[in-house]
């Protein structure tokens, strides 16, 4: 195997015997197989939607497939042996109804047993292709790719799609099967990141559309005397159902992680039940689920490899695998996941332990703070407010990441954090304060509520009759998989400079791509928090 998908990737170089995610090797590069075999699926049904044969059958397949190779969403092998093995079944099935002129070994490839997919998956991985830059390109690409179709994937659900998204992700993929020039590709990731505003903001448009624009929320972090399951993730329509199916067993729900900010929709607040969030980041969830007693929900990426103290209680959905969980079915077309093994567990299971307690403020997504960009252009105005900063992204489990808790706690009294993503659980119960009832830490939502922070930075430019990068704004970003790296590349779609990126810089970066992202936008790593302050022109 080589993977260096993620931040945690070893030495900053590559994972190759077993991922630092827990991924084992084999589970890899049968990863980097079916993500080759797509490639040959992108390539026929091309063809197929230039005869107007295109079905959704393989835009879905692709879309799910990408979403499944994210960093801690699954590491079940034989769910990937069944995928290439559907994944062939599909590209033949395409070729059947429609003429593809491709000699492409993505196109043609075949097997006998499991022993020659096994073979196959360890020669087209990442460093099957030679030249570090051409290779840095491709894999960017193919990283901003996953994170789209993780986003796509959201929408998907809530009935939200658009043809022209699932049409670049297609193209995208075959040119990482052509011999394209350098420049030619630079501008392939930058279409990457001008796609990722566009399916982003289909995202927020699935989600406000179903549920509501989110409000600004305390939500409680304690705990109840019922017993509870928590809900973990990114997925919606889950808790949408869990939610449904719960009302009136006496039973708690709480969410954990990336799925904190659900709490502010006002689709769900009328489930008394729903009771707030229940410990923080991804990463903390083996102390965190051991004491919460009840069954937990994964929805999405984001699983730890579980402890065999809690395996029992932990049940899988969606693009989850992990051998040895339970899985809860996808739901037929137009009916709903059936939940009912996981609330009987939880009526037999101790309530919840408490490991904190007090409220946190949510709910800032842009509609909510553009209702009080009024008051934030006068506390700008008027001096009260003097910076803004930027720390959305990802969390992750090393101690280098305690340089965003100690970023945020050197930040003087006039500066305001705009977050989104489980980087907030860094520095959101500080207790950081307000100012002039305006929250020292303005908290956008999920991951893909980066978009909620451009349409407020925009809102703000407009206001001040600026750029944005004209604005009192600091970028100080935080990465970790793959759908961070399609914010970043969303960013640099829009012109956005002097981004900040840490606490490593991608290690897919050939020192070439990265001189080009830093003569045009002057990317920068982050180094400590004393150097840092002065170059983001934050005084203290």
């Amino acid at each position: 195997m080589f993977c260096y998908q993620c931040e945690e990737t070893i030495n900053n170089k590559g994972c190759t015997n077993a991922g630092a995610c827990g991924k084992q090797g084999d589970v890899a590069n049968l990863q980097d197989l079916l993500i080759y075999l797509m490639k040959g699926i992108s390539i026929c049904n091309i063809e197929a939607r230039k005869q107007g044969k295109n079905t959704k059958e393989a835009d879905e397949f692709i879309m799910a497939g990408l979403f499944s190779t994210i960093t801690n969403a699954n590491f079940n092998k034989n769910h990937f042996f069944d995928k290439i093995q559907e994944a062939i079944e599909l590209r033949e099935k395409i070729k059947e109804n429609v003429s593809v002129d491709s000699q492409h070994d993505a196109v043609t490839w075949q097997y006998d047993d499991e022993e020659d997919i096994l073979k196959k998956a360890e020669t087209i991985g990442v460093l099957s292709t030679e030249n570090e830059d051409i290779r840095s390109l491709r894999w960017l690409l193919t990283y901003g790719l996953k994170g789209m179709a993780a986003y796509t994937d959201h929408a998907y659900v809530l009935g939200k799609k658009d043809n022209e998204i699932f049409k670049f992700i297609e193209e995208a993929l075959v040119s990482t099967t052509q011999e394209l020039p350098i420049d030619e590709l630079i501008n392939l990731v930058m279409r990457c990141g001008e796609m990722g505003v566009k399916t982003m903001a289909m995202l927020d448009n699935a989600n406000t559309s179903a549920y509501g624009n989110p409000e600004i929320t305390k939500v409680n972090i304690g705990v109840r005397s019922n017993p509870g399951i928590l809900i973990s993730g990114h997925d919606l329509k889950d808790l949408e159902e869990l939610l449904k199916q719960t009302e009136g067993t006496g039973i708690d729900v709480y969410t954990h992680g990336e799925m904190l900010p659900a709490n502010a929709y006002p689709a769900f607040k009328k489930y008394s039940h729903f009771v707030g969030n229940y410990g923080s980041s991804w990463w903390r969830q083996k102390e965190e689920f051991e004491k919460f007693n009840g069954p937990i929900l994964l929805t999405t990426n984001c699983l730890v490899p579980p402890r065999d103290s809690y395996k029992d209680r932990v049940y899988m959905t969606g693009v989850v695998g992990f051998d040895g969980l339970k899985y809860i079915p996808d739901r037929i077309e137009g009916g709903s996941k059936d939940f009912s093994e996981v609330i009987e567990h939880a009526k037999k299971s101790s309530p919840p332990e408490k490991i904190e307690e007090g409220e946190i403020i949510i709910g800032f997504a842009h509609k909510a703070t553009l209702n009080l960009a009024d008051k934030i252009v006068e506390a700008v105005k008027s001096g009260k407010i003097k910076r803004f900063v930027v720390m959305a992204g990802c969390d992750g489990r090393r101690k280098n990441r305690q340089y965003y808790t100690d970023f945020a706690k050197a930040l003087s009294n006039d500066t305001v954090i705009l977050t989104a993503g489980c980087a907030k659980y860094r520095y959101n119960k500080l207790g950081l304060g307000d100012i002039d009832g305006i929250p020292r830490v303005i908290d956008a939502g999920q991951c893909n509520d980066s978009y909620s922070l451009v349409a407020i930075a925009q809102k703000l430019a407009e206001a001040f009759g600026v750029g944005i990068n004209e604005l009192p704004i600091s970028f100080n970003i935080a990465w970790y998989e793959q759908k961070a790296v399609l914010v970043l590349l969303t960013l640099l779609s829009l012109g956005v400079k002097n981004i900040m990126l840490g606490p490593t810089l991608p290690a897919f970066v050939s020192p070439n791509v990265l001189k080009v992202l830093v003569e045009k936008f002057n990317i920068r790593p982050n180094s400590t928090v004393e150097n840092d302050l002065p170059v983001l022109q934050i005084v203290t």
